[in-house]
């Protein structure tokens, strides 16, 4: 039960750390349409706000860890030339796929450069160049301003959908209206029915069990959450359902696990919980996280986020 703890915690580690913006249009043509989730990293609002950059740092993922280096090496400073990173799983056939994108400004002659010097070869796929990084990563610059990175087929996907081989992200109506909701925020993330499926058995925990929520986890449509840092720290979560019965429900059970989890707190949980509000509106269950600065970074340092955040 305890994963009813901090519900926030869980959205964020069902995939990368996501701090976001809103999507350039470099980046949107790069996306592949079956799109399970999208993520976003805004380094401007990770650079003005403490209690984000402890956020980062507590559950970096190693793959974010391994780009920032792999960018380094290159002569690339991730904390004052990288913007914006967004991060996209996609399917592509029976496999899920993810992409990386980085925006900024970029010192590419420097860049170039130092390629050159390293003796990083690029290997051409149509007009684009790929090349190595760490970690059997591949990186081709889109532009002066972008950069796309994965593994070598996702690459080659994402590229695929820029040049109007396969579908963009732009062609998926259902996805691209979840972003409208949220993309000018601090911190958002999109998934698909799938991926909200996944997030929301992850975040019940053992409620997931119950017959309740199997009878309505094939009416999730897909989920949105935003996070930002300008007055404290604001989770908004939003799961898209099929009809008001469906909402209400998972607010019922989300509810209940919070009361449970409540009685045997320990402070700094129960603070957490006690700042959660769960309720439903018309289709849509709504879940908000707020707290201050200060009593965030104390939960940070607590048992409980290092438990959730496994």
């Amino acid at each position: 039960m305890r994963r009813f703890a901090l519900i926030l915690c869980l959205a964020l580690l069902g995939s990368p750390l996501a701090f976001g913006a809103s999507l350039g249009t470099s980046t949107r043509t790069v996306i592949p349409s079956d799109i399970q989730q999208i993520i976003s990293v805004d380094y401007r609002a990770l650079r003005n706000s403490p209690t984000a950059l402890a956020l980062k740092n507590r559950v970096l993922p190693e793959n974010l860890k391994e780009f920032e280096t792999a960018l380094r090496n290159f002569g690339v400073n991730p904390d004052s030339d990288v913007e914006q990173l967004t991060f996209a799983s996609f399917r592509a056939g029976k496999n899920l796929r993810m992409v990386g994108i980085a925006q900024g400004q970029f010192p590419m002659k420097k860049l170039l450069t130092r390629m050159k010097t390293k003796k990083v070869v690029g290997t051409k796929y149509r007009q684009a160049l790929m090349y190595p990084m760490n970690g059997g990563v591949q990186m081709t610059l889109i532009d002066d301003y972008t950069m796309l990175f994965g593994d070598p087929a996702a690459v080659k996907s994402a590229l695929d959908a820029r040049d109007g081989e396969i579908p963009s992200l732009n062609s998926n109506g259902q996805m691209t209206d979840l972003i409208q909701g949220v993309e000018n925020g601090a911190l958002w993330s999109v998934l698909d029915n799938v991926g909200t499926q996944n997030m929301m058995r992850s975040t019940l925990g053992e409620a997931a069990q119950l017959a309740d929520y199997e009878s309505v986890k094939k009416r999730l449509s897909g989920s949105r959450y935003i996070m930002d840092f300008n007055q404290g720290v604001n989770f908004n979560l939003d799961v898209v359902t099929s009809d008001s019965m469906t909402a209400a429900t998972l607010s019922s059970l989300i509810k209940a696990g919070l009361l449970f989890r409540k009685m045997n707190a320990e402070p700094t949980e129960k603070m957490a919980l006690e700042s959660t509000t769960v309720d439903s509106d018309s289709g849509i269950l709504r879940l908000r996280f707020k707290t201050d600065d200060s009593k965030f970074q104390a939960l940070l340092k607590s048992d409980l986020f290092t438990t959730v955040s496994r």
